[in-house]
């Protein structure tokens, strides 16, 4: 082989591996990783689906806020999911920036499997007394027989927190026996894991009643109408999440929260569910990212109904969109 030739040789292996590399590198800055809150599971990973087709492709793992936020302390993924605002003294801890900003909104829907009891009805009193075990039997509530299981969560959740927060609104009781958290001492139950689980133990077990993200129940799965502090008995749904996050006002991390919000059509367990980003230190994923985080803001949220939730409008979806835009390398 002439020096030419071998030359000519090395020169396109090398740009043949060079092509190589940059495709690898292009592959990696499209595929980014998130995890965290079961809660909007469903509504993210119907977006990410449909964002694969522009070349960004997402990886969310549905393992509880609580997981998705030490992951997100600890640096181990891209994005975090939490149905609970990151803690000022966690953000603290963060080198990197946190940006934190609202995707979609819910209502966590009081869901239970009752054949001869179709339309249940409770107040917050009955409901807080269901889950401190001083309601025990469906008897007591005057639809349809037998004794009550109650099913909660057995992971760290945020929909935990907004349910266990509603109830300690509801209840001096409960907010001083037990309190509100991501996890809390249940007084009584049985724990499944993530919405799923929950789900799970609620269809597979007749005369359970438990909590759950609306877009959870289905099947033999029924959602009660709750009593809301106007006294209306309320059903979980577009209109009556859209009437109760209007009430709600966020701060400057675009986090806030109304546990038993007013007005007639008020649903009274309704919440926000956030993500965490990182304003600095992404790289050459910033750009993917930035384009998962305004699908999600954009488009995705004309299906946010169809799956079960509440679409952002107004003045929270235009602060969630600029604190998108602070994504950063």
């Amino acid at each position: 082989m002439t020096f030419a030739k071998k030359a000519l040789t090395l020169g396109t292996a090398a740009a043949l591996g060079a092509g190589t590399l940059a495709s690898a590198a292009a592959l990696a800055q499209a595929t980014i990783n998130g995890a965290g809150a079961t809660f909007p599971a469903p509504f993210y990973q119907s977006a990410f689906a449909s964002l694969a087709s522009s070349g960004v492709k997402v990886n969310y793992q549905s393992v509880g806020s609580g997981a998705g936020v030490r992951q997100f302390l600890a640096g181990t993924v891209d994005f975090a999911a939490t149905d609970e605002p990151i803690k000022p003294a966690d953000a603290a801890k963060v080198s990197r920036g946190v940006i934190q900003f609202p995707t979609v909104g819910g209502t966590i829907a009081v869901a239970y499997n009752k054949a001869d009891c179709p339309n249940l009805r409770l107040t917050q009193k009955q409901l807080v007394d269901i889950f401190l075990g001083t309601i025990k039997t469906w008897d007591a509530l005057k639809c349809g027989k037998g004794p009550i299981t109650v099913a909660h969560r057995s992971d760290g959740s945020g929909t935990t927190f907004a349910f266990t927060n509603s109830l300690s609104a509801f209840s001096p009781e409960w907010k001083s026996k037990v309190g509100e958290g991501k996890s809390v001492s249940w007084p009584v139950g049985v724990g499944g894991k993530g919405n799923e689980g929950v789900a799970g133990v609620i269809s597979n077990t007749p005369g359970a009643i438990g909590y759950l993200n609306q877009a959870f129940v289905k099947g033999k799965i029924r959602a009660a109408a709750l009593q809301n502090r106007s006294g209306a008995f309320v059903k979980p749904n577009l209109t009556s999440g859209a009437a109760a996050l209007n009430n709600i006002k966020l701060n400057t991390m675009l986090a806030g929260e109304d546990a038993n919000p007013g007005g007639a059509a008020s649903y009274p367990i309704s919440t926000l569910t956030w993500i965490l980003a990182y304003q600095k230190g992404n790289g050459a994923k910033a750009p993917s990212i930035q384009k998962a985080m305004e699908y999600l803001l954009g488009p995705a949220q004309s299906k946010a109904d169809d799956l079960g939730y509440v679409p952002l409008k107004g003045v929270i979806l235009t602060n969630a969109r600029k604190a998108v835009d602070k994504i950063g390398k």
